[in-house]
């Protein structure tokens, strides 16, 4: 999700989801360490939990960024050990991790000695041709030793050569099953399953297996989602309006332009999904994208196309 869930479209979630946990966009260590370290780190109170996911694979700079966060006020620390990109890979860090479980879990006690929030570890179910359920539990089995007792597992293996990472979100195919059994053979660990779950009724089937659910690119393409898991987790009755949701994230980004100098265009490219689905969903697309990026855009424009898309479609 690197560039996708910034601060702007964690605010957006958010609105629709009151009790849901957030990530962070994978975040360096080198960034952290020598860039802007303000800006790659603020977030909006209203965001809380909110975690932050860390990529790196040195003890001591990770240990260093885990502390930032923390300072910063984040409720947890993540190590991404999943995304399988060649600009990740490069910098020996993400899902080729995998393959060092013991640089990994050194990278773990480095930063549970540094702060007091939890430390979880996102991975994939294994990497290349890794086929056998041994080489995950190695590397499950070593991190839990070092101790990391919440795990977030996306059950497709990570293709680190021959495969793009559009191709690797399709190939090869899931494997609930692997995750399931991981639980079932250390039911004390918390594990969260993540990859391919779109829809109510597949996630609860998937929480009678395991402790905790991620949503991904759903979330990003069809954000509306979490108002309906809402719903269905928390409150029956859970129905936020769109016009309201509207009215606030078109305050905050009138607020960032002031504040930060942020342009519209930051904040509309997270919410071309919203009405996925819905009356009036390609007309949204095409307004957000023929007028959020003029010079001088506001927050208005949310307000002002919704209203358009009332009396176009009846929304």
């Amino acid at each position: 999700m690197m560039d996708w869930t910034d601060r702007h479209c964690r605010y957006l979630h958010r609105l629709l989801s009151p009790n849901a946990r957030l990530y962070t966009e994978m975040l360096t260590t080198g960034a952290l360490i020598h860039g802007d370290q303000d800006r790659f780190l603020r977030f909006d109170n209203s965001e809380h939990p909110v975690a932050l996911q860390l990529g790196g694979s040195e003890p001591e700079d990770l240990a260093l960024c885990a502390k930032m966060g923390e300072d910063a006020g984040y409720d947890e620390i993540n190590l991404n050990c999943g995304c399988p990109s060649d600009r990740v890979q490069s910098g020996r860090f993400g899902a080729c991790l995998m393959k060092e479980p013991e640089t990994v879990a050194r990278c773990i006690e480095a930063m549970r000695s540094a702060i007091s929030i939890p430390v979880t570890i996102k991975s994939r179910i294994g990497i290349d041709d890794s086929e056998d359920y041994a080489f995950l539990e190695s590397f499950l089995r070593i991190n839990k030793d070092a101790g990391c007792d919440h795990f977030i597992i996306h059950a497709r293996k990570a293709w680190l050569k021959g495969l793009s990472p559009k191709e690797n979100r399709d190939i090869p195919p899931l494997s609930y099953e692997t995750v399931h059994r991981v639980k079932d053979e250390y039911p004390e660990l918390f594990i969260a399953i993540n990859g391919g779950l779109k829809d109510l009724s597949t996630i609860l089937d998937q929480l009678e297996k395991v402790d905790s659910v991620m949503i991904g690119r759903e979330a990003y393409h069809n954000p509306y989602i979490l108002a309906l898991l809402e719903r269905g987790f928390y409150n029956p009755d859970y129905a936020p309006n769109l016009g309201n949701v509207l009215n606030a994230i078109a305050s905050y980004a009138d607020k960032e332009a002031k504040d930060m100098g942020t342009p519209l265009k930051s904040v509309a490219r997270h919410m071309t999904g919203l009405f996925a689905g819905r009356a009036g969903a390609r007309y949204w697309r095409q307004q957000l994208a023929n007028r959020a990026f003029k010079t001088g855009a506001t927050g208005q424009l949310f307000v002002d196309i919704y209203k358009e898309m009332q009396i176009k479609f009846g929304v």
